[in-house]
């Protein structure tokens, strides 16, 4: 058995500690649905503010709250506004069942707003044993507008063969489409 990734929200900021609690993390269903993460589903927390690793389950809290609440022994862990890392994984039976896995991750910005849907992608490659990619389902750029199926890397090919600098296709992408230069 192979334990691998099979969801995870990257950059949600923790909402609240509630340390005289039973324990688990509370997460807002809708967030969780879009990745696959079940309710008492065991996850890997990991501060990126204090570098604090820990492992617990998950509880639904109320649809659309965007909460990230730490509960128990892990409110001791985090404080409100870190950013962390949640990840769910999965038990594999051999390497090749990565080509059919397609994890999927959201990343946040200001209030636990969900800024990219994420897809990982592993597929097999005659120069070396795996190739693994990230796939951009949507995107919010910085207006609020929901970009979906948005190719950047060929975009900006594109743009560059019409003549167009490094630097002001960088520029373009981040402004006006939320990619990051």
């Amino acid at each position: 058995m192979i334990k691998v990734v099979c969801a995870k929200l990257h950059g949600i900021a923790v909402t609240g500690a509630e340390l005289d609690y039973h324990g688990s993390i509370t997460l807002d269903p809708d967030q969780c649905k879009r990745v696959g993460i079940l309710p008492l589903e065991f996850v890997d927390i990991w501060n990126k503010s204090s570098g604090a690793r820990l492992s617990t389950y998950v509880i639904y809290g109320e649809p659309g709250s965007r909460c990230c609440v730490l509960n128990g022994a892990a409110a001791r862990t985090c404080q409100k506004g870190d950013r962390v890392i949640i990840c769910a994984s999965r038990y594999i039976q051999q390497d090749t069942d990565l080509y059919t896995l397609k994890p999927r991750v959201l990343t946040f910005g200001a209030d636990n707003e969900v800024t990219e849907v994420l897809r990982y992608d592993v597929q097999e490659s005659t120069s070396r044993r795996f190739e693994f990619s990230v796939h951009c389902e949507a995107r919010t750029n910085e207006t609020g507008r929901r970009l979906v199926n948005v190719d950047f890397a060929a975009l900006a090919k594109d743009l560059k063969a019409r003549g167009l600098s490094d630097l002001v296709v960088a520029d373009m992408l981040a402004k006006h489409m939320g990619y990051p230069s």
